[in-house]
């Protein structure tokens, strides 16, 4: 297929619906792959969605992939780049490539040994931007990345001849965000270290749409740690922000919500995620993503029914402690009045005993004077000579000094046994 040809057939079809363009750019792209030839355009936009150009470009680098995985195609693809796909463009252009790739021929990771027999001839080709390098970096760490083969990542990215002739690349914010997702799945490495690592990346204003997605990946895919929800759930709300459009950053603050129990605000954002989630496309499945994502929500549903029937239970709970406490304030009340009866009855027993017993030594007092009384006025009477107006002096002097007696006993009595305050 000749460059004009190509080029008729992509302008005609950049007037044709979705589905049409997209059969179109296949078709070329197809073509193309038959007869050998590299795309023989160029491409000035970062549209993936209705730019004919960049639509085959994408499809033919796809079959290219599919056909040879390996970072030798990554390194052919990086040249074609280069040369075809303007600056302005580039980088969102080989972002989207190189991962997008990685995803669909992740069961292809190469060995070491051909990682670096084919990393050779790429680092002496290279130019000494590393681009190619670069590109072919992404590529492989990519592959890992979607395997989540933490440790060979972070070894890859720190070490590899590969990684190391990216030279001024290696501070870009993706390679950054690509070790910080290293960092995360490694449990040999330390979550402040991952955490210092995710800052960098994410605070950068050269931060990207896959840097982003890639922070946030590995905020959820690390390791449990403290505040690890409400990391995910913060970020990926600043992402959402950022693009409202992107279904999987929807996804991301759903996880991060039902995470931190916010299970209606969850089910909220994963709902809207599958409305977001496009029907086609050529490096991610949609019934893949959309199996992910209808599987999250059984699990928010899950948890929302778990927390609503806690929730339900910890109502009833209540209820029941509240109704035992009031039982047991009524019990407690109850004790209390019959106490203060049992008392006050006490006392008044008490009471009584101390009168009775005062009355008991009163009577015996004024008994005993009586009886004292009679035998002494009687032994005055019967017995002496004195004359009777001498006797009935003695007897008067006898009653009143028992008399007085009774009265000292019962006072005294009295004082006594006297209630006190």
């Amino acid at each position: 297929m000749d460059s004009a040809s190509v080029t008729a057939r992509l302008d005609a079809a950049s007037a044709s619906d979705s589905r049409q363009l997209d059969r179109v750019c296949e078709e070329v792209a197809a073509a193309l792959v038959r007869d050998a030839v590299e795309p023989p355009f160029d491409v000035d936009s970062a549209d993936f969605a209705t730019d004919p150009y960049l639509i085959c470009a994408d499809r033919y680098w796809r079959l290219r992939f599919l056909a040879l995985p390996g970072i030798r195609t990554a390194a052919e693809c990086a040249v074609w780049l280069g040369a075809h796909v303007t600056a302005a463009h580039r980088t969102e252009v080989r972002e989207k490539w190189s991962l997008g790739y990685a995803f669909i021929t992740k069961d292809t990771v190469e060995s070491p040994r051909e990682l670096a027999e084919a990393a050779e001839p790429i680092v002496a080709r290279d130019s000494p931007s590393g681009d190619i390098a670069y590109f072919a970096t992404l590529y492989h760490a990519g592959k890992l990345r979607s395997n989540f083969a933490a440790g060979e990542l972070h070894q890859f990215l720190d070490s590899s001849l590969l990684a190391l002739a990216a030279g001024r690349h290696r501070q870009d914010p993706l390679f950054t965000a690509l070790r910080a997702f290293a960092a995360f799945a490694d449990a040999a490495i330390t979550t402040e270290y991952a955490t210092t690592l995710l800052d960098e990346a994410w605070n950068t204003p050269r931060r990207t749409r896959h840097v982003v997605d890639i922070c946030l990946n590995g905020i959820q895919m690390a390791a449990p740690f403290e505040g690890q929800g409400t990391l995910l759930r913060d970020r990926a709300e600043e992402a959402v922000r950022a693009f409202p459009r992107d279904h999987m950053f929807h996804f991301r603050l759903a996880c991060g919500e039902h995470e931190t129990g916010h299970h209606d605000a969850a089910l909220t954002r994963i709902d809207q995620a599958l409305r977001l989630l496009p029907a086609i496309g050529t490096r991610g499945s949609h019934e893949l993503l959309q199996g992910q994502y209808l599987r999250k929500r059984d699990d928010i549903l899950a948890a929302r029914s778990r927390a609503l029937l806690d929730a339900e239970h910890a109502r009833r709970l209540a209820e029941r402690e509240a109704e035992h406490q009031r039982r047991w304030e009524r019990l407690e009340a109850d004790l209390r009045e019959r106490e203060e009866r049992q008392s006050r009855s006490h006392q008044a027993l008490q009471e009584t005993a101390r009168a009775n017993a005062v009355r008991a030594v009163e009577l015996v007092a004024v008994f005993t004077a009586a009886i004292a009384f009679a035998v002494g006025s009687l032994q005055i009477t019967l017995n002496g000579t004195l004359s009777l107006h001498d006797r009935l002096w003695l007897i008067a002097e006898l009653c009143a000094g028992l008399a007085l007696f009774s009265l000292l006993v019962i006072g005294g009595t009295w004082l006594i046994t006297r209630p006190r305050p």
